[in-house]
């Protein structure tokens, strides 16, 4: 038979791409590419910048950061997640009207990421504290024993206060990453930046990769869950352009799942531990595949339900254990970061969980009866929603572990209670639920729920890694500007029910 001559099969990619590149089609995908360069441009300024910028002194950019200077990288910057957000939603009517494909999603995400690739750390000054921590274990010391402080660098220069004694939280699989970044580049903070948000794409290929198989599997719109989870401001601007973890945690973890629904419950578990290598959250996910694995084992090989589901449960610590293990080795660390975890959300103060808007509330409005010990109330409400976390978990295990849509759903409920629930959150922390729930948030009203939520998050945090929740003016435009997002797609035309032909 005639073979394909090398390299046919990326030319004709490429020739797709350009022609898409050129068609209406491509019109979101074009606006959102301005977008994201006027992201980067306006960034260089008004971003989560260095504190002392080499790069921009040298290109006589340094103005950039003060005075008319700052305010015209802010115009630019809020321009371009404007441009951006209409352009997610201008997809997402599409969406909603059928027309939009699987191939537009992937192919808008690539011009939407392209120029953020050389973008500063966006909204979060994370990037900075993963480096200072993987040249930590570069230099000898435990991250998970000392802060990034106990190794005076250039590094540490530009990592946030409140961080710079925290022990770090995250998983032996993350640190070496961070190890092997700081390996390369030493202590060269803009090389580090990139090359750190290089090693996040892996986990962007694979949550394209994982949720359309996922939403194959269970019979739902794979264009409609790739919009929900990858072209998702949160995962773009704030897992990509902000360069967290959560991006290769995410990736990971479905692609865990997916495999383990597709009948490969070794290899899904095995991805699972890695993710949970990466960060903590990636182990909610486990107890559910083994009520997967459990069927598997039941309708596949005929196990009794109590054999099936003890075998399913042995091979997963197992799977883990061993992971694990040999992650801990090659990095040359403990589980110390397990006590971090804790210890670090308790400093984040803001509005984005339940237990803190609790408190702030009760503050608020029982201060102008009683005096109230806000950081005493804060206490409290953190407990309860541990306490709330602690008791629905293994609720939302027990009760949705029948069927594979039910497991989803399990998951991603379990993953938004610890979200709601936890001591502090981060805007990125919702891309936790969201990657899951993808396949099963398929109709309009549930489409512009999202929508309107992700808006809010979006434009409520700033640029710098700060918040704008004790700023009425900035709390009302942030409303405003997700009821606009939520209402654009909730008055979305649907496509029009198919004419049954008549029987004479």
């Amino acid at each position: 038979m005639p073979t394909e001559a090398p390299g046919t099969g990326v030319a004709q990619h490429i020739s797709r791409l350009a022609a898409f590149a050129v068609s209406a089609e491509a019109r979101p995908a074009r606006l959102g590419c301005l977008g994201a360069a006027l992201l980067t441009i306006g960034g260089l300024g008004a971003g989560s910048t260095r504190l002392h910028d080499p790069v921009l002194e040298s290109l006589h950019l340094s103005w950039l950061r003060f005075g008319h200077g700052l305010v015209l990288s802010s115009i630019l910057l809020w321009g371009g997640i404007a441009a951006m957000l209409i352009a997610w939603l201008w997809l997402g009517r599409r969406v909603i009207d059928g027309t939009a494909t699987e191939y537009t999603m992937v192919a808008t995400t690539g011009f939407w990421l392209a120029p953020l690739l050389l973008s500063v750390p966006l909204f979060s000054r994370d990037t900075y504290s993963y480096l200072a921590q993987g040249a930590l274990l570069r230099d000898g010391f435990d991250p998970y024993v000392v802060g990034p402080v106990e190794n005076p660098n250039i590094l540490l220069d530009n990592v946030s206060p409140i961080w710079t004694t925290t022990t770090a939280p995250y998983g032996p699989a993350f640190i070496m990453v961070a190890k092997f970044v700081t390996m390369l580049v030493g202590d060269d903070v803009v090389a580090g930046t990139m090359l750190l948000r290089l090693c996040m794409l892996p986990g962007l290929v694979l949550l394209i990769w994982a949720t359309r198989r996922v939403a194959q599997h269970i019979g739902a719109n794979g264009a409609t869950a790739l919009w929900v989870c990858v072209l998702n401001p949160l995962v773009i601007i704030h897992l990509m352009g902000g360069v967290h973890n959560e991006m290769l945690m995410v990736g990971l973890m479905m692609a865990g799942i997916a495999l383990t629904l597709q009948r490969r419950p070794i290899w899904g578990v095995g991805l699972i531990a890695m993710a949970v290598a990466v960060k903590a959250t990636a182990g909610l996910a486990l107890p559910f595949m083994v009520w997967v694995w459990m069927r598997q084992l039941r309708d596949r090989h005929d196990y009794p339900p109590v054999r099936a589901f003890l075998s399913a449960s042995a091979a997963s610590v197992a799977i883990f254990a061993a992971v694990f293990a040999v992650m801990s080795w090659l990095a040359g660390v403990g589980l110390g970061w397990l006590s971090a975890l804790a210890a670090g959300n308790v400093k984040i103060i803001n509005w984005l969980t339940v237990p803190t808007a609790a408190a702030n509330l009760i503050n608020a409005l029982g201060g102008l009866v009683l005096p109230v010990n806000f950081y005493a109330v804060l206490a409290v409400t953190r407990i309860i929603g541990l306490a709330i976390i602690a008791i629905s978990l293994p609720l939302l295990w027990w009760r949705f572990r029948h069927t594979d849509r039910e497991i989803l759903t399990g998951i991603a409920l379990a993953m938004m209670v610890v979200v709601l629930f936890v001591p502090a959150a981060l805007p990125w922390y919702y891309t936790w639920p969201l990657a899951v729930a993808a396949a099963l948030i398929q109709t309009r009203p549930a489409i512009a729920a999202v929508a309107g939520a992700c808006t809010w998050i979006m434009v409520m945090w700033k640029p710098d890694g700060a918040h704008g929740m004790y700023s009425w003016t900035h709390v009302l435009l942030t409303t405003a500007c997700a009821v606009v997002a939520w209402y654009s797609l909730y008055r979305a035309a649907e496509p029009a029910p198919q004419e049954q032909p008549s029987v004479s």
